[in-house]
């Protein structure tokens, strides 16, 4: 048995077609066929099924598919380590981060990439719920977001820095002159938020007395677009102040309540190994004015 044989046994069963899957691992049909066939004549046993329309899991297919992506994630582990290693000449770095997260990243991203050239950064922006199912499954090597409501089975946070759950408005706005201002205040104004889940909503949503009168028009998970709502229009919206870092023509006006900080966090699996790209990006990130900014507020 190949590890090789092992991936395009995967690839195949994670297009289930054989064309699309030749495709990706940059081979042809036939040598992908003949080298299932050799894994299935190993095994002893069909591994899938093909038609001229379809292919299938066998029930040993079905069986053996965690144990091969297990055997493909081990030995590319090894190959990282190596990298590891090879003082960051080589390698890649999976990052998950939220959309309210991600403004800060910037610096980090570029002063990374021109140092270390050679490490290959794949940056993914998900919801938080999703960056955690990224994270358990290995997909991501760490995750960038503020910290959950409720802590998530497995997985480690490493307090960054405090940030303030912010009211966010135009540089024109009323409210744009406070230093803080209260949810009694907010009542006063249409109000743009984050769609529901989203970090900085999961955090309003908990503080929010259930007898609120927040004038809620509008509700979106792009944070962008939200952002631009604001800055041209009267709309107010509550999100962490981090998220509008580097942002023109938008203010953000600390919420004058209690437990109302929320804690930027490296997420990692709990006793995982840690890439040394990983650990040097942290350290970076830590480093970085747009965090040290925010350390430096909290104290």
């Amino acid at each position: 048995m190949e590890l090789r044989q092992l991936k395009y046994f995967a690839k195949v069963a994670e297009t289930l077609n054989f064309s699309e899957a030749a495709k990706s691992l940059c081979i042809t049909q036939s040598t992908l066929s003949q080298q299932i066939k050799q894994l299935e004549a190993e095994f002893g046993t069909r591994l899938l099924t093909r038609s001229s329309h379809m292919v299938a899991l066998t029930e040993a297919g079905q069986l053996i598919l965690p144990q091969a992506k297990q055997a493909i994630y081990e030995a590319g582990l090894c190959a990282e380590r190596i990298n590891d290693l090879n003082r960051l000449a080589a390698g890649t770095l999976n990052i998950g981060v939220t959309y309210s997260f991600s403004p800060i990243l910037t610096e980090t991203i570029l002063s990374f990439t021109k140092k270390y050239p050679g490490v290959k950064l794949n940056i993914f922006y998900r919801p938080m719920n999703e960056l955690m199912e990224l994270l358990r499954g290995r997909s991501v090597d760490f995750a960038l977001a503020f910290r959950p409501t409720r802590p998530a089975d497995g997985v480690e946070s490493h307090i960054l820095f405090q940030n303030p759950l912010s009211a966010i408005v135009g540089a024109h706005h009323p409210l744009a002159k406070k230093d803080k201002v209260t949810l009694e205040e907010l009542e006063h104004y249409d109000i743009a938020l984050p769609a529901k889940g989203l970090q900085a909503r999961n955090a309003l949503d908990n503080i929010l007395p259930q007898n609120h009168r927040l004038r809620i028009r509008i509700e979106l998970n792009e944070v962008n677009i939200l952002l631009k709502l604001i800055r041209n229009s009267m709309l107010v919206s509550v999100l962490a102040e981090a998220t509008i870092h580097n942002e023109s023509g938008v203010r953000a006006i600390p919420l004058d309540i209690a437990e109302g900080e929320m804690a930027g966090c490296v997420h990692t699996l709990k006793d995982s190994y840690r890439k040394q790209s990983m650990l040097e990006f942290i350290r970076m990130l830590g480093d970085s004015i747009a965090v040290r900014d925010r350390q430096n507020a909290w104290l």
